[in-house]
Parts: C-alpha cells; sequence; structure tokens
C-alpha cells in the first residue's frame, strides 16, 4: 500500500513538473544573421526557399534556391548551401551542391531528410515542374554521406516513381521514429496547379529505392481551378510521439477560410484519410510555405502571419498537440517575408532542449531579399 502511495506521489510531481516546465515556455529572438542577400553575390539574381536541418551529427545544414537570372520559379538555378558546425554561430562560404545549367525550367526545392541510423543526408528536389518548355517533370536526389561536406551526383527517382509532376516540401522530410513503419523515410509535397494535392513518396531502405504513398487530391482534380476550390500544396510534415504523421498545409486557394489546412496520417505515410482533416482558423495564412515541427510534445509553426499580405513572420506554439495555440505569438520580423522552415537539435541535453532554429525570406520592400537565420530562445523572454 505504501509503494501503492509512493508511485502516486511521485506521479503527481512529475505531472507537477511537466506543468511548472511547459509553463516556462517564452520564446525570445536570441541571435539573428543573414545567410544569403540576393542580387549581390555572384551569378545569383535571387536566392529563394530556405532548408535547415541538423544533420546526426550536430552540423547545421542550410539550403536555398539560387536563381540565376530572376526571381521567377522557372529558369536556372542553383542549390546552394552553407553548414555550421556550431550551431550557427559561423557559417561556411556557400557552396553550389547542384547546378542545373542553362535549363529554361530549372530544379526547384526541395525537401531535406536525414537518416539517423546510417548518417546520410538526402535532398530531394524536382527539374521541370512547371513544364515550361520541357517535358517531363522529374523528381530528383543527390545524398551526403559526410556530414554535408560533399554530395553524390544527382540521381532520377522518376524511374522508380513514375513520371509524374511532384514538388517536395518545400522543408524538411522525416525519418519515422515511433511504429507504425519505423525507420521509413517520408518526403511529402505537392503537385502542379491542375494536379494539385498533398502527395507523399517513401523509402523503407534509406533512400535505395522510392515508391509512392498519400495522396489528398485537389477538387476538381486535373482541371482548372476557381477561387475557392480545395487546392492543398506545399506542406511540412512532422511525426507525433504516437507515430502519427502531421501535416501543415497551404491552402492554396483559401478553401474554407485564410488558414492552414492539417491532415493526418496513422500509417505511416500510406494514405491521409478525409476523416481526420481539419482547417485550424488560428493560423492564418497569405498562402504560403510555412514551417512545422514538433519538439518535445510542443508544436511550433512560423509563417507570415497576415490574410492576405507576405508580412510579419510570427511564431506561434501549442501544448496541446495543436488543438490550441497559445496567445504570445512572437513576431520575428515585422516587414515582408515568406517561406519558413524549422529544425532543433534533439541530443537531449538541456542546453540544446532551449532553442529552435529558424530560417526564412526576409525584405524591407519584398520578401524576397534575403535569406536570414534566426536562434529563438524557448525560455529567454522570462
Amino acid at each position: 500500500m505504501a509503494a501503492g502511495r509512493r508511485l502516486a506521489a511521485l506521479s503527481l510531481l512529475l505531472s507537477c513538473a511537466c506543468l511548472i516546465s511547459s509553463q516556462q515556455i517564452d520564446p525570445l529572438l536570441y541571435e539573428e544573421q543573414l545567410l544569403w542577400v540576393s542580387g549581390a553575390q555572384g551569378e545569383v539574381s535571387t536566392y529563394r526557399i530556405p532548408l535547415l536541418s541538423f544533420t546526426s551529427k550536430g552540423s547545421l545544414l542550410a539550403f536555398a534556391e539560387g536563381r540565376k537570372s530572376s526571381a521567377s520559379d522557372v529558369g536556372a538555378k542553383f542549390i546552394a548551401m552553407r553548414r555550421s558546425t556550431d550551431k550557427g554561430a559561423t557559417w561556411s562560404p556557400t557552396s553550389f551542391i547542384v547546378d542545373d545549367g542553362t535549363e529554361r525550367d530549372g530544379l526547384n526545392l526541395g525537401s531535406v531528410v536525414v537518416d539517423e541510423e546510417t548518417g546520410s543526408v538526402i535532398l530531394v528536389y524536382s527539374v521541370c515542374f512547371h513544364l515550361f518548355l520541357c517535358e517531363p517533370s522529374s523528381t530528383m536526389m543527390v545524398e551526403s554521406r559526410d556530414d554535408g561536406l560533399s554530395w553524390s551526383p544527382p540521381r532520377n527517382l522518376s524511374v522508380q516513381l513514375g513520371v509524374k509532376t511532384f514538388a517536395p516540401g518545400p522543408g524538411f522530410g522525416i525519418q519515422k521514429r515511433y511504429m507504425p513503419a519505423k525507420g521509413r523515410l517520408v518526403v511529402c509535397g505537392h503537385g502542379n496547379i491542375e494536379g494539385d494535392g498533398v502527395f507523399c513518396i517513401l523509402s523503407d531502405d534509406h533512400g535505395l529505392n522510392w515508391y509512392n504513398g498519400a495522396a489528398l487530391k485537389s477538387i476538381p482534380y486535373n482541371q482548372k481551378k476557381r477561387p475557392q476550390d480545395f487546392n492543398p500544396d506545399e506542406c511540412q510534415p512532422f511525426e507525433m510521439s504516437d507515430g502519427s504523421i502531421v501535416i501543415n498545409v497551404r491552402n492554396q486557394n483559401r478553401y474554407h477560410c485564410p488558414c492552414r489546412v492539417v491532415v493526418r496520417s496513422y500509417d505511416g505515410g500510406l494514405s491521409l484519410p478525409i476523416d481526420d482533416l481539419y482547417f485550424d482558423y488560428t493560423l492564418v495564412d497569405p498562402a504560403v510555405a510555412a514551417g512545422a515541427m514538433q519538439k518535445d510534445g510542443v508544436l511550433y509553426f512560423t509563417n507570415p502571419s497576415n490574410e492576405i499580405h507576405r508580412v510579419n513572420l510570427t511564431l506561434r506554439w501549442s501544448e496541446t498537440n495543436g488543438t490550441s495555440w497559445d496567445n504570445k505569438a512572437v513576431q520575428i520580423w515585422a516587414g515582408p517575408s515568406g517561406y519558413s522552415c524549422m529544425t532543433s537539435l534533439d541530443s537531449g541535453s538541456p542546453e540544446d532542449r532551449k532553442y529552435i532554429f529558424v530560417i526564412y525570406e526576409k525584405g524591407h520592400r519584398d520578401y524576397d531579399e534575403t535569406i536570414s537565420f534566426a536562434k529563438i530562445h524557448l525560455y529567454g523572454g522570462r
């Protein structure tokens, strides 16, 4: 009986400790620095579509499209990368890890996924996505097995996936940490305007072979869209502790609301049941790629928090698995701001539990003037 009381007391103590810990979340913009400036570095006109991820060894990798001749989504591009071995304090010079030459409809980023079991970093992107003076569209992959120092030649995954117009992310892909399908690599993205929707590709052998998984198609599918049609687009998946995959989705045509669409897969990315789809009215959105992730049981979300304009990059957090969001949203940047991506280092150390990292498009007149890196102290506002 005494043992039972001790167990109950311990359970109460732990629950109180968790409650105290959760109440301490009060994010503060701790440090910020520009990683890329459009029009100011060599052969690049505009830097866009930022991605960010830690490797299994703790290096921080930042990626972006280096658009060679204009800010347009079509045209020739580089994949630009910078690497940090001190959690973003200092960075390597820019390296161009992929160059599509002079393609009229070149590459588009993309998702980065880290295989914790092998240590490899996989970057998935598309080529000829817009079918502008080229065909067919292809899904491509490059891989680093030395912590981002060198990269494999591009590999065309369309041989395995079939010819489809698929744009990964932009953001990060995941490796499942929990059952079902523990160890599976999951990369989700979207289709073209007419054939839009959320689509996931999966690998159960560390990226050697890929196959098509879940599909949440737009309505009407493969037909021209009108305002307020259901048109899910760019998306960010993350895994919950119950093994389900939550995908936070751009609501391209503002179906139902100017806010985010949220869907969930319970079978490792094989399906996205419509029964588990909902609209998150708190996450107002101007139709943009946003950052979303889960860390230590708390959900974090970044986007330009505005119904119409890409301004006001804001960090929100939820301690209720997304059923509600804390009222203390933190404004990272008031001005023009676009796409964003988040990451954190899950080493288990008390120090690494304090921080999340955000990369985003930032400007004074236009959101694509620079790409900025922000370090957020989760308990720094107290």
